[in-house]
């Protein structure tokens, strides 16, 4: 949601701005989960809740479920409205996902990674992905495994496929 970043317009932290400025995106039913705590600027995360993007924090969500608030946004959403999943493993603390180029310590646990992504169950789900894994920076492929689990958590969450 970023303006710019390093002077640029148009970089990895500032697509979904752009997207939002060109109507690509209706931010009224965007969400955002496990924003952690710092940023480059206030007014980045500001300006996302500015134009009726739902933002929750990292620190929000700690120590609870986050069940019941994807369960808030399926019904607020409905079923036809098409969706694009994006899942930035930085979000997660990096004592669960070490393995990316920023990571920054509150942020959300594996099992609540989990419950947002099978949260999506049941939305028109047209494109997903997960990106800001970095296996260099985890010799131990721990990133990467939990990684390919959450992309498979993500193919479960298709329209169509059926329930566990």
């Amino acid at each position: 949601m970023n303006d710019e970043m390093f002077g640029e317009k148009v970089t990895h932290g500032t697509i979904f701005r752009r997207a939002i400025e060109e109507n690509l995106i209706d931010p009224k039913k965007m969400i955002q989960v496990g924003l952690r705590a710092t940023g480059y600027a206030a007014e980045d995360f500001d300006w996302a809740k500015s134009k009726g993007v739902q933002v929750v924090p990292a620190e929000e969500c700690w120590y609870h479920s986050l069940a019941p608030l994807m369960e808030d946004y399926r019904s607020n959403l409905g079923s036809e409205h098409p969706v694009y999943l994006s899942f930035d493993i930085d979000g997660l603390d990096p004592s669960c996902a070490p393995g990316t180029g920023t990571p920054e310590p509150g942020g959300l646990t594996t099992t609540q990674g989990i419950e947002l992504i099978r949260g999506c169950s049941g939305l028109n789900i047209v494109g997903a992905d997960l990106v800001e894994v970095s296996p260099p920076y985890d010799p131990s492929g721990n990133t990467a495994l939990l990684a390919a689990n959450l992309v498979f958590e993500m193919l479960c969450a298709l329209p169509g496929c059926k329930k566990r």
